[in-house]
């Protein structure tokens, strides 16, 4: 969108400062190569059509800088991951309402899907409906063991419209997703943990420094070869194996056009480490 563009010109051209990227809702702190997002409407840190457009925008422009390689998302405090859209927003039945926020939770969550980098939701407390579904488009989950995760819309005559059906099937299966979804259950960090839902369980007070050190991780990695590597794994989600393999071979072939490519190789070779410039 035109603000989009707007936003992204206005941080570039501020010169990438942390403070720069926070928003009224979204606090951000540059660490090294990574964006640590923090959300901030207490006490829930509930989705409004505002925090949701600035999520969308704020990813759009750390696409654009060239020195972020990944991004953690957690909450403020010690309760709440996020827990999900405002329910008083849906109380008059108004069905633009619905349709309007149906389409900006779309935008926010589908734009930090497709992030080039790597995103990390670090999991510090009860992460339901649209809480949880921020962070099943994100690649990694990393949850606290005190965190309870659980997609409730049906209980109030709603569903997930934000990805929740789909990408809690690609992570636990659809027997899960349906004992969450049809049956309202709630997991805890050991059940998620035990059916895919997060990779690691961490605990109290910990999650914030184990998606730090992760991100940590990321940035040792050439950022041209793990965006095409992502934009290949998630071709699983819409193409059969058989059309994504030889695509796999051309992209291989295509990180050669990259500087990153021979300063990957020759670093090795010299035994040092490699300096990435990202293109």
């Amino acid at each position: 969108s035109a603000a989009s563009d707007v936003y992204k010109r206005q941080v570039v051209n501020r010169g990438k400062k942390m403070s720069d990227y926070s928003s009224q809702f979204l606090q951000v702190e540059v660490i090294a190569n990574s964006a640590v997002i923090t959300f901030n409407n207490p006490p829930a840190h509930t989705w409004t059509a505002q925090s949701l457009a600035d999520l969308r925008d704020l990813v759009l422009a750390l696409n654009e800088d060239k020195n972020i390689y990944a991004l953690i998302l957690t909450g403020s405090g010690a309760k709440f991951f996020s827990a999900g859209a405002d329910l008083n927003v849906f109380a008059d039945g108004d069905k633009q309402v619905a349709t309007d926020m149906s389409n900006i939770f779309g935008q926010a969550f589908e734009t930090l899907s497709t992030f080039r980098g790597v995103s990390i939701s670090a999991i510090n407390g009860y992460a339901m409906g649209g809480g949880l579904e921020v962070a099943l488009a994100c690649d990694i989950r990393i949850a606290e063991e005190h965190a309870v995760m659980a997609l409730p819309e049906a209980s109030v005559g709603l569903l997930p419209c934000a990805g929740g059906t789909q990408n809690l099937a690609i992570l636990v299966g659809e027997g899960w997703t349906k004992r969450m979804i049809l049956c309202g259950e709630r997991v805890d960090a050991k059940k998620a943990e035990k059916i895919g839902l997060v990779e690691e369980v961490v605990g109290q007070g910990e999650v914030k420094g184990a998606a730090i050190a992760l991100a940590a991780k990321v940035s040792k990695q050439s950022p041209v070869a793990v965006t095409a590597c992502k934009r290949l794994i998630q071709k699983n989600r819409i193409m059969p194996i058989n059309k994504v393999l030889p695509q796999e071979r051309q992209a291989f072939v295509d990180l050669f056009d990259s500087l990153d490519q021979t300063e990957g190789v020759q670093a090795f070779l010299e035994k040092r480490k490699p300096i990435w410039q990202n293109k």
